[in-house]
């Protein structure tokens, strides 16, 4: 396979995100006024760079914050591969120290290495990766798109670096990224390495 240049970006800010709450992909929410305004900065820092592809999931968040790239006209794809994680029935709710005590224990599961555990109603870090890399082969069989723009979720990008990067996936949270960062990633038609992590100067 080519090389390939990815851009891949956490969507702007929420509600949900300002207030704290857990925004899975059973939470389909819109980007808020800092949102839209991180997303604007995002496009005039990088309108220029000649994207072949838009690769977002199908939530409104993701795609709102890579709108003005599609207005462009630069051809652009959703899959719900690339989806949040679905955290069930605690999907929406505030993550606290009373009733969201269930949701701190099962991210701690994650960490020990029980993979397979999912919230009710949910699904694991398992469930999703396995989405995630039908949507990866798809992309990385498409060698005439050498620069590409994928724009995901905050638990999403944790699980997918740490599969395409080779890392144990229990060691996913050691991938700490903000509204709108960006990760540029180099492919080498073998093997991903990050050039930029969670860089945010162009909302400076």
């Amino acid at each position: 396979m080519k090389s390939k240049k990815i851009y891949l970006i956490r969507h702007g800010q929420t509600d949900y995100n300002l207030k704290g709450y857990v925004q899975g992909s059973g939470v389909d929410s819109d980007l808020n006024q800092t949102g839209l305004d991180q997303a604007a900065k995002f496009f005039q820092h990088y309108k220029d760079i000649p994207f072949k592809k838009v690769y977002t999931s199908v939530l409104k968040r993701s795609i709102q914050s890579v709108q003005s790239f599609i207005d462009m006209g630069i051809s652009h794809e959703a899959y719900e591969g690339f989806n949040e994680i679905n955290w069930g029935n605690k999907d929406g709710k505030e993550v606290s120290f009373g009733d969201n005590t269930y949701y701190w224990n099962m991210v701690k599961k994650w960490r020990d290495g029980d993979l397979d555990f999912k919230p009710e109603g949910g699904e694991s870090p398992l469930d999703l990766l396995a989405k995630q890399q039908k949507v990866m082969k798809i992309i990385l069989a498409r060698e005439e798109e050498d620069i590409i723009l994928i724009c995901m979720h905050g638990r999403a990008i944790r699980i997918l670096l740490s599969s395409i990067l080779h890392q144990d996936l229990k060691l996913m949270d050691t991938f700490q990224h903000e509204n709108l960062g960006l990760y540029l990633l180099e492919y080498d038609g073998t093997d991903f390495k990050v050039e930029k992590a969670n860089d945010r100067k162009h909302l400076l």
